[in-house]
């Protein structure tokens, strides 16, 4: 039987409704025979994401597809909010519960701002100490994944600082943008100076918003550029100059062109599989 990976996703409860996006957890199921270590690009979302890695072995990341080394981070690692792809070595079989978040989350659940941890993983243990080792012994008690997700649940209610509450300017902020908003409209209707705006944005979302807004728009091309008959059509939808320009800036987020991403066809949205150079 060929291993998959049994996915459970959910919203969490309204304490933490405010930091986290969404709860998950994933078992490898069927054959459990180590596979060959493989390597993908991971494309960026704007939101950052903590993991605990339960099996499988810690995080390897590497500088390039060409990189033959790469380093370890670790088990438990934070993923800061991004504004390009990075390069993972993945392997089955795997298991490992985790966590979306909202802008905001890094000060109230590691008490460091979101700029801090951006671009980068770092591993739990220089956030929480030897408090992650007692988290991740946590995690790995329940046999359930919706019982894992619980736990993580119940771990980080118990961590959120309410005196960190994110300023009403991020989430307002956050959302002009989404509508297709420009910078300078939402500076203009926050009533703060440019300045302001942008320290604001960035501690709590870990990009400035003009590297926020890229993502956004990279992320709307990605839902429809494995359906879109004219690339050019969705380039200039999208508001991008013309398909070269967009071919640039989908190369600089994903790693790969447009048309590369295709014939890809990535089962994964985020996750791009690539081989290294010789092999």
């Amino acid at each position: 039987m060929p291993t998959g990976n049994l996915v459970l996703t959910r919203a969490p409860g309204p304490g933490l409704q405010p930091f986290v996006d969404t709860l998950w957890a994933v078992e490898s199921t069927g054959d459990t025979t180590p596979a060959p270590t493989r390597r993908e690009h991971v494309l960026p979302t704007g939101q950052m994401h903590l993991v605990f890695r339960l099996a499988g072995g810690p995080l390897r990341l590497f500088q390039d597809v060409g990189d033959g080394e790469g380093h370890l981070v670790g088990c438990s690692v934070v993923g800061g909010a991004r504004s390009a792809y990075y390069v993972r070595e993945f392997s089955n079989p795997s298991s490992s519960v985790g966590a979306q978040l909202h802008p905001g989350a890094a000060e109230a659940l590691f008490g460091v701002t979101a700029d801090e941890l951006a671009d980068r993983h770092t591993s739990r243990d220089d956030l929480w100490g030897r408090e992650a080792a007692w988290v991740a012994e946590q995690l790995m008690e329940p046999a359930m994944l919706h019982q894992r997700i619980d736990r993580l649940e119940s771990i980080l209610a118990a961590r959120v600082s309410a005196r960190r509450a994110i300023n009403p300017l991020v989430p307002y902020a956050v959302a002009q943008l989404r509508t297709g908003a420009s910078v300078r409209r939402v500076v203009q209707a926050s009533g703060y100076s440019h300045r302001t705006v942008l320290t604001l944005f960035r501690q709590s979302v870990g990009l400035t918003p003009k590297a926020y807004g890229r993502v956004l728009r990279f992320q709307h091309v990605l839902e429809h550029v494995s359906s879109a008959t004219a690339l050019a059509e969705l380039a200039i939808a999208a508001g991008y100059s013309d398909q070269a320009h967009f071919s640039r800036e989908f190369r600089a987020f994903a790693g790969v062109t447009p048309t590369e991403y295709r014939h890809s066809a990535p089962e994964r949205q985020h996750h791009v599989r690539v081989t290294p150079p010789g092999r």
